[in-house]
């Protein structure tokens, strides 16, 4: 045990020592070298007390086997045996691997005979990756030779080469088919080492010696392609040992904790433009960017070379062949003689969809032809109609911009586009950069257009397909967040950078209103849907006033839906989708001039509701008991299904003076919906958020009313937090007894608890704010709460509330990713004094702005 201590302090110190070196002097290759040369030191020690002598060979085997091992990364040992294993044996492995452990070392290890390996590899392409990369350390030498020259021979080269293209295919769609994420992971996003390392194993797979020296002799790339890989991998490279430097263990996420720390030791510092992190990070992009095409001329070079027939090309457009399923020129490197042919690549590719690419040759040809893309360039009438019309093709829109985007075309030809190119957004709401959020906007919208995605956005996809210049809304998504980072309000710059664009490729006046319209509402949708009460139809007219045609509304609309699922994969759900699309139909309904919902008297809403309620044995409006306490405001706020759910829910138990509760799965799709009718009483909002909050729930949207014999009759739509195992009917049950039981014995309300802050807001903290309005109809006051989320806001909320003695009629929780925009319209005669409105203010404030102490456990993981 002694020994052990000792050796597992020294491997401390000596790994200390090489970060401090390394500070001192960075250079990742020699430190990687020193490194795995300690553990391989260690691990022949360790291996010799254990007395295998010639019963066992040890081998290296995956990183740790190409000599690429991180200080905190795991090492993949094999151990290969010459024959069965016996007791004896097996004690002495054991002994050995729980060594290693206890010195700190974590293990990933096999046992296997020389047949076992080759036959697992021949079944696994992770071990027959593993295994291409050995490395002996100890035993016999000669045993890890014939494996190692086996191996080859034994398996199925070709698939190997597929699988390894298709693993990276699937792990790029993991994460989101994107290097721009702002998390990235520096092994596993597009772009990252893994990528690298992927190019290394198709090499071997197809008889190559991996190495970027070997891939010039082979005339695979140019010796300055060569210099220039070795740079990024070192980029990469160092990154990472830096990371697990900071982080002290194994860590590969570039996480906004070690952005900052990262950028500081790397030399950017922060300025008034921009944060240190934001230069690293666009360093970063612009690495990943060059390793993802890299990757892809390699991959599809060494593929080249191992088909055994070699199809002739086939013209498609002087000086454009087809070869094989890619798009090439004659001669290949045609493009880098006349870079006006750049826009015609793109062009083709849209036109023939069967078309996986461009070869190599054209591929370095476009990389290098971006630096003819100059004022000229883009002043020219034929290149500015090539890219209108490379936004009107029917396919591969979103998937052609990506690629200009890329390989750096759509920065050179669009300026204000190229500023946006791995900028960070620190908004709480968006997991992209500026532009790859913008592009993955344009890929919406050209979903809607596809009918085989129909079934995700039926609304969306019939308007799309009915939208008469969808070019103009890609136009629209590509300018709307063309100005973030410049200061100002970025959709007034923006809609100025899109009247020039227009202006300057001389787009109709319609088109060119529209498209800059567009631009400057883009935020306005969504704005009014999540923040306004759409039951009121002042507010619709106010809107339909703003849109003032049934076109520029579709096209709105259109535009807000792809922007919001664009943002992040957390953002989006059914709630949000009905509120948009509430909006659309009603403001549709003014500009048509026909009489919105809302508009109906309540005894239409009534009848509307009996023709659903006839089904369960109720015949005429009289028998329905529940509606002789309601006004008329409440028939227009309610949709007519939740009309007809209220009152079959409540037949018979009208003005009881014991709450009822009832839950079912929500109308929209998603979630569950909850009503409590209750004699009202002080803290009922607030005990209701504690048991949501408590029991997991996250309310989305809640309608407080009041019936006119003093009742509480409440809905709210609440998502679960956490998939449950529960069948959807014992997890409404559930909230029902629960919650029925605290309503029969209320108790004290319990202070609300400490929550952790997220991690993202506690790096990049969001200003809250407080807005109190004026009065509005029946004296009731707007107040909105802008600020970062955290675990029981909304419970903190309702307590303020009842401190202050505040009736709540409604609420509106609107949370974009890591922020909350809430809305609640309130009213109190403490109100009309403006001591009070500002005690109210400042506690409000007090709530959302203080830094909360972590707490002991994360048993609440999101908000409520």
């Amino acid at each position: 045990m002694h020994a052990t201590a000792t050796l597992k302090s020294q491997l401390q110190k000596k790994r200390a020592e090489l970060f401090e070196a390394y500070l001192r002097q960075p250079s990742p290759r020699r430190l990687l070298k020193q490194w795995c040369a300690v553990v391989d030191e260690t691990l022949r020690q360790l291996w010799s007390t254990h007395d295998f002598k010639q019963d066992a060979t040890l081998v290296a085997v995956g990183g740790y086997g190409r000599g690429e091992l991180y200080p905190y990364s795991d090492i993949d040992l094999l151990i290969l045996l010459p024959g069965q294993e016996n007791g004896f044996l097996t004690q002495r492995i054991e002994s050995f691997i729980g060594t290693l452990w206890d010195i700190g070392l974590e293990v990933g290890h096999s046992v296997r005979t020389e047949a076992e390996c080759l036959k697992e590899a021949v079944q696994d392409l992770t071990i027959a990756t593993n295994l291409s990369e050995q490395r002996f350390l100890s035993g016999k030498r000669r045993a890890q030779q014939e494996l190692c020259q086996k191996l080859p021979a034994t398996l199925d080269l070709n698939a190997f080469r597929a699988g390894k293209i298709q693993e990276q295919r699937q792990r790029h769609h993991k994460h989101h088919d994107t290097a721009f994420n702002l998390e990235p992971n520096l092994k596993e996003s597009p772009g990252g080492l893994r990528d690298l390392h992927t190019i290394s194993w198709i090499a071997w797979g197809a008889g190559l010696n991996p190495g970027w020296a070997s891939f010039t002799q082979a005339g695979l790339i140019s010796a300055a392609e060569a210099r220039q890989a070795r740079t990024r991998w070192g980029f990469l490279q160092d990154l990472r040992i830096r990371l697990q430097g900071l982080a002290q263990r194994r860590e590969d996420r570039l996480l906004f904790d070690y952005q900052t720390s990262l950028a500081l030791q790397l030399g950017w510092q922060d300025s008034a433009q921009r944060r240190a992190s934001e230069g690293l990070m666009q360093a970063y992009y612009k690495t990943a960017k060059s390793v993802l095409l890299m990757n892809a001329i390699l991959v599809e070079q060494i593929e080249a070379r191992t088909r055994p027939v070699h199809l002739p090309p086939v013209l498609l457009q002087d000086p454009f062949v087809r070869q094989g399923d890619l798009l090439g020129t004659i001669p290949g490197t045609l493009l880098d003689q006349k870079p006006e042919l750049l826009f015609n690549a793109f062009l083709l590719l849209q036109q023939y969809p069967d078309l996986r690419g461009f070869t190599p040759d054209v591929l370095r040809a476009v990389w290098r032809g971006k630096r003819h893309i100059n004022a000229a360039f883009r002043s020219n009438p034929v290149h500015q109609q090539q890219f209108l019309e490379i936004l009107r093709q029917p396919a591969r829109t979103a998937d052609v911009l990506k690629r200009m985007n890329y390989l750096g075309v759509l920065g050179r030809y669009l300026p204000a586009f190229g500023r946006i190119v791995g900028q960070m957004q620190h908004d709480l709401y968006h997991a992209y950069t500026v532009d790859e959020h913008t592009l993955k906007v344009i890929r919406n919208l050209r979903r809607f257009a596809l009918p085989r995605f129909n079934h995700e956005f039926p609304l969306c996809s019939t308007l799309m397909q009915q939208f008469d210049r969808p070019d103009l809304l890609i136009l629209a998504a590509l300018f709307h967040d063309i100005a973030k980072g410049r200061g100002g309000n970025h959709a007034q710059l923006g809609r100025s950078d899109a009247l020039y664009f227009c202006r300057q490729h001389h787009l109709p006046r319609t088109d060119t209103q529209l498209v800059a319209w567009l631009v400057e509402q883009h935020l306005n949708f969504s704005a009014v849907a999540q923040k306004q009460d759409l039951s009121d139809p002042a507010v619709i007219c106010r809107f339909a006033e703003q849109t003032e045609n049934l076109r520029r509304l579709t096209a709105l609309y259109l535009l807000t839906v792809a922007d919001i699922r664009g943002t992040s994969p957390k953002v989006w759900n059914a709630w949000k989708g009905k509120l948009l699309e509430d909006l659309y139909r009603l403001t549709a309904q003014v500009l048509e001039g026909e009489q919105t919902t809302h508009d109906e008297p309540s005894t239409n809403r009534q009848t509307q509701a009996l023709e659903i309620l006839k089904h369960y044995g109720l015949q005429e409006v009289s028998e329905v008991t529940l509606w002789k306490t309601l006004e008329d405001g409440y028939f227009r706020r309610h949709e007519i299904r939740d009309i007809a759910w209220h009152a079959r829910s409540l037949q018979g138990c009208t003005g009881s003076s014991k709450p009822r509760v009832r839950a079912r799965l929500s109308p929209v799709g998603e979630g569950f919906q909850v009503l409590i009718y209750s004699p009202d009483r002080t803290g009922l909002f607030a005990h209701l958020c504690e048991y949501f909050e408590r029991s997991g729930q996250a309310i989305v949207a809640a309608r407080i009313h009041t019936t006119l014999d003093q009742h509480a009759l409440d809905t709210f739509q609440v998502l679960p937090h956490h998939n449950s195992v529960e069948h959807y009917r014992t997890q409404l049950k559930r909230i029902e007894n629960e919650l029925q039981e605290q309503l029969d014995h209320p108790g004290p309300l319990p202070t609300p608890r400490r929550s952790r802050l997220p991690r993202q807001l506690r790096h990049f903290p969001y200003p809250a704010r407080i807005l109190l309005g004026d009065p509005e109809r029946d004296g009731q006051v707007p107040l909105t709460v802008v600020a970062g989320d955290r675990p029981g806001l909304l419970y903190r909320l309702a307590c303020v509330f009842l401190r202050h003695d505040i009736d709540l009629h409604g609420a509106r929780i609107n949370t974009l990713g890591e922020r909350v925009e809430d809305v609640f319209l309130i009213s109190s005669p403490r109100l009309d004094n403006p001591a009070e409105r500002q005690c109210l203010h400042d506690d409000l404030l007090h709530e959302v702005s203080q830094e909360q102490s972590p707490m002991p456990t994360e048993s609440v993981t999101g908000r409520t």
